[in-house]
């Protein structure tokens, strides 16, 4: 593989309300006094920059929870620490994701200020009745006006919608996606909506009151968002990410999908550094208080740090990679290669392409990825 990427993922764990269908690691925001979390994050960064060494960041993200209750002056302080800890590449990107209320679209200018680039904003939804559903707090009108208040301040514009929801068809999706298209995005991630185990949405489904579309529908509304994207000139660079053009794709999330490396820090974030059977998982503690009191008694706020076998990075490898539409470059594949019986049979269903250089999936293949890539993995025919 090339020379190593480096990235830093900044996990602000805060969030004014718990969606339903979140798992991620989030606690409601109280009114409390963040300043300590914040102090926390600039140390553990001090240590990490001791592990790394003397290495230039691709990528500086602000993830949650929701990074845009953060004051503006707590992101700048994250970004000049960075600034002098590793300092940043040419061709770097500053992303922070954020809700479109209106008091965080008040902060929207202030956040530019402080040096963000890239504004991921959390639509979800289009409609009052699907936002409420969803358990959002802000209104479509909201989610709009936020969209297009972003489109005049940062240079990047991304925005996240939930399809295959319950009581959605394909005619009402298809109104959505094109209402979001005349936001004028650089980057779309529509994800279908999954019920993830211990979240509210798991729970409602397992009452009967929450009822989703079923696969065939849901690849349905996969093929429509395809279509339309694609239509509209952003090109699938991973399954439930579209950019418009290369320049415009996302920069951080590309080192999770090249398996390059990443810092987390902030609350139950995690990293990845080093390659083949020298390669880290780390994860830091869950909840604010722990994570800042490890950070005050040993530097750093590690909770897990974990050397991957050849075998666990192979893996990673092959799930992350094989999700682009860039395929894998082969002659950066760790560990043993994939069973090419398998390949060619798949090559033979249309569902997998292969060049000299490269192996990846086709449409067809891609909406079935995580099928396909577990059982290649478990050598499954």
């Amino acid at each position: 593989m090339s020379q190593r990427q480096l990235g830093l993922y900044v996990h602000w764990p805060f969030c004014a309300a718990i969606c339903p269908y979140c798992d991620f690691n989030v606690y409601k925001a109280r009114g409390q006094d963040t300043e300590p979390l914040l102090e926390a994050i600039l140390a553990d960064m001090t240590y990490w920059r001791d592990q790394t060494g003397k290495r230039q960041l691709t990528s500086l993200f602000f993830g949650g929870g929701t990074p845009s209750l953060m004051a503006p002056d707590q992101v700048r302080r994250i970004i000049e620490q960075a600034d002098r800890l590793w300092g940043f590449e040419d061709s770097f990107e500053i992303s922070l994701e954020a809700n479109p209320t209106d008091a965080e679209a008040a902060r929207f200018q202030d956040f530019r200020n402080a040096g963000v680039e890239r504004l991921s904003l959390g639509l979800q939804a289009l409609d009052d009745a699907s936002l409420k559903q969803l358990g959002r707090f802000h209104s479509a009108q909201e989610g709009l006006s936020a969209a297009r208040l972003a489109r005049t301040i940062f240079p990047r514009l991304s925005i996240d919608l939930i399809h295959t929801r319950q009581g959605q068809t394909l005619e009402t999706w298809q109104q959505e996606l094109e209402l979001a298209l005349t936001l004028q995005p650089d980057h779309v991630s529509p994800y279908q909506l999954t019920i993830e185990e211990g979240t509210a949405f798991a729970k409602a489904a397992s009452r009967g009151t929450l009822c989703l579309p079923d696969n065939d529908q849901a690849a349905d509304f996969f093929t429509l968002t395809q279509t339309l994207l694609e239509g509209a000139g952003f090109d699938a660079y991973e399954v439930s990410n579209h950019a418009k053009g290369s320049a415009n794709r996302s920069r951080h999330n590309l080192l999770y999908w090249t398996s390059q490396d990443w810092i987390g820090v902030g609350p139950g974030a995690h990293g990845r550094l080093g390659w083949g059977g020298a390669r880290r998982a780390t994860k830091a503690h869950l909840r604010p208080k722990a994570y800042c009191d490890s950070v005050t008694q040993n530097g750093n706020g590690i909770l897990e740090d974990d050397g991957l076998t050849l075998d666990a990075v192979r893996d990673e490898f092959w799930l992350m990679g094989l999700r682009m539409l860039d395929g894998v470059a082969l002659n950066d594949a760790p560990g043993a290669p994939l069973p090419e019986d398998q390949i060619q049979a798949r090559i033979g269903q249309g569902l997998m392409w292969q060049s000299p250089t490269h192996l990846g999936l086709t449409a067809e293949g891609r909406l079935v990825a995580d099928t396909i890539i577990g059982k290649l993995l478990a050598g499954e025919a």
